[in-house]
């Protein structure tokens, strides 16, 4: 069955998780993705090591870096050395042919390379071409170079407010806020290749990784801007207790979650057994349960404390309580909820064997998403896609002796 985009041609340039992300989406969904590298290739292709632990596998057959493959399955490679003319030329005939091209190399870059979007639309004027940067196309940082954990963790406020009142400011996990701007780039072309449907015309689409963190905290930069900043929060002193987290029997952790309190504090309170809470003077009402919030916080934290995790959750889910139970990633590997929901994708590895790997969250029912090869090596498509631009064997060779491709 045809992905949903298939017939899309896509020319990515992207290095380590943004880009490569909007790229491996769009090859889960059928498009035709073909991933240019330099010689030396995604500099993600080298790191090592991630947080102390090992991103390559080794295996008999060879080495997997794993989240390499998470962000480039379903593409094909080619390895082409942009400095040199003959390189450029390659790229021409791959535009002249393509939907799309998306990038996160630096803009300056992008410009020596002439891969800007004045030049390449020059080339194809319908060409839907979209950039993700830093900072942004103007302003002073506009060539600075930035990474999820300063242009968009650090800079928007999202690490300020993260964590409890007085706390190191809490480090971010790998390439979060890439994949999140990679949904935001990705609905972008989205949108451009609906455009070009409509008029034939092809559009040129920005984002930065500021601007997108902003707007995933744009609640807290909203209140900024009229001058009713919110304060970090504080689960010892939380406004609504039945909106904080709370720690168990068995030293797990759940995150009560019931925004409208007086609506649910009946329910949580039969599912704690402490129906003479309801009504207690104290705590009766909404506005009540905040002035009084530190002493019941301790109530609640007591109550939970006396029984174990898989106790509470089935005792909140007989009162229709919101809650989430607090995961590690190991134990979301085996979450029946995740499984049969087609979390992980079975992949055939030509190194590892039968393996897993974490789907995109968008499912269509009538042409589903599949995930359907490993990440290229470098450069492994690279006769085939010059054959089917034309090249003929001759020119290949000679291209690979002049160090043009490898």
């Amino acid at each position: 069955m045809a992905g949903i985009l298939d017939g899309i041609k896509v020319i990515e340039m992207g290095h380590v998780v943004g880009i490569p992300v909007v790229g491996g989406i769009m090859g889960d969904w059928g498009a035709d993705v073909i991933k240019v590298e330099p010689l030396t290739g995604d500099m993600a292709r080298g790191y090592l090591r991630t947080f102390g632990v090992n991103t390559f596998k080794k295996y008999e057959t060879g080495e997997v870096n794993w989240p390499f493959e998470l962000h480039n399955r379903n593409k094909r490679g080619i390895a082409i050395d942009l400095k040199k003319e003959a390189g450029r030329a390659i790229v021409d005939k791959l535009v002249k042919q393509s939907d799309v091209f998306i990038s996160n190399y630096e803009t300056s870059a992008l410009q020596k390379l002439h891969l800007d979007y004045k030049t390449l639309s020059s080339i194809n004027p319908g060409l839907v071409y979209a950039v993700m940067s830093g900072y942004g196309p103007k302003g002073p940082d506009k060539n600075e170079r930035g990474f999820d954990f300063t242009a968009a963790w650090a800079r928007s406020g999202m690490q300020y407010t993260i964590g409890e009142p007085g706390a190191v400011p809490a480090p971010q996990r790998p390439g979060m806020l890439d994949r999140v701007t990679a949904a935001h780039v990705l609905s972008g072309v989205l949108a451009a290749l609906l455009h070009k449907t409509r008029t034939g015309k092809g559009e040129e689409v920005q984002v930065s990784l500021y601007h997108s963190a902003a707007w995933i905290m744009s609640w807290d930069i909203q209140l900024a801007l009229q001058g009713t900043p919110m304060p970090k929060h504080d689960r010892v002193h939380a406004a609504n207790p039945i909106w904080n987290s709370y720690s168990t029997r068995d030293n797990r952790w759940f995150w009560l979650c019931m925004s409208q309190s007086d609506v649910y504090w009946p329910q949580f309170c039969r599912a704690v057994d402490r129906l003479d809470l309801v009504k207690d003077p104290r705590f009766d009402g909404m506005k009540l349960r905040e002035k009084n919030s530190a002493e019941l916080i301790k109530i609640i934290e007591e109550i939970m404390a006396s029984r174990d995790m898989l106790e509470w959750e089935k005792r909140f889910k007989e009162n229709q309580c919101i809650f989430g139970r607090v995961q590690s990633p190991l134990e979301v590997t085996t979450d029946p909820q995740a499984l049969e929901n087609n979390f992980f994708a079975p992949l055939e590895h030509p190194i590892a064997g039968p393996i897993k790997l974490v789907t995109t969250p968008v499912e269509f029912t009538q042409n589903p998403a599949t995930v359907r090869t490993a990440a290229p090596m470098l450069g492994q498509n690279t006769e085939e896609i010059l054959i089917e631009l034309g090249y003929e064997w001759k020119e290949i060779e000679a291209l690979s002796e002049s160090g043009v491709i490898l």
